[in-house]
């Protein structure tokens, strides 16, 4: 858990296992959004460009050029009704994020850490006839995807916050317990 101190260490190899656990638990929702907007390539060049972090490249504008893209598709989804291609497209999204952790002390940030995760298990569940089970499943999986380092990082940080809907109970799901 994070002290009273404003700032956190983070090391820039934490920062690309978070960046990688984030690319992880994001790529099996790829094929939900694929299925649905094909030829829309967006959120898996988030994610790809996430990956390409976690595996040494620069944090560069490319991986925030992937998110906002990511983030326009998810937005079109959403639009069109396509709502587990939406959340699909966030975990995108909230994977490229992951690069950008902040290492300030607040709660907030766990969403760049779990984000991808929650967000994933949310488009499983509403591809599933919004399944809570078929959600926790995936929460579950992730977990076991966790690295003894993203954990380390994660407690530095207060508990993920209220808020954010059926993604935001899955994200404090996690949290809690992975903590």
């Amino acid at each position: 858990m994070a002290d009273v101190s404003t700032t956190i260490e983070l090391s820039p190899s934490e920062l690309r296992e978070v960046a990688r656990f984030a690319a992880a638990c994001a790529r099996p929702a790829l094929a939900l959004f694929e299925r649905a907007r094909p030829g829309d390539g967006r959120p898996r060049t988030a994610v790809d460009a996430a990956q390409a972090f976690a595996d040494g490249a620069e944090r560069t504008r490319a991986i925030r050029d992937g998110a906002w893209g990511a983030w326009r598709a998810a937005q079109e989804a959403r639009d069109a009704g396509e709502a587990a291609a939406s959340d699909a497209a966030r975990a995108a999204v909230a994977a490229a994020g992951a690069a950008f952790l902040h290492p300030l002390a607040k709660a907030t940030q766990v969403k760049h850490i779990l984000g991808s995760a929650a967000h994933a298990a949310r488009a499983f569940e509403l591809a599933t006839g919004d399944d809570p089970a078929v959600g926790a499943d995936h929460i579950a999986r992730s977990r076991l995807l966790v690295p003894p380092v993203v954990v380390d990082v994660l407690r530095r940080y207060p508990a993920a916050p209220p808020g954010g809907g059926r993604a935001g109970e899955l994200i404090r799901r996690l949290d809690a317990s992975l903590r």
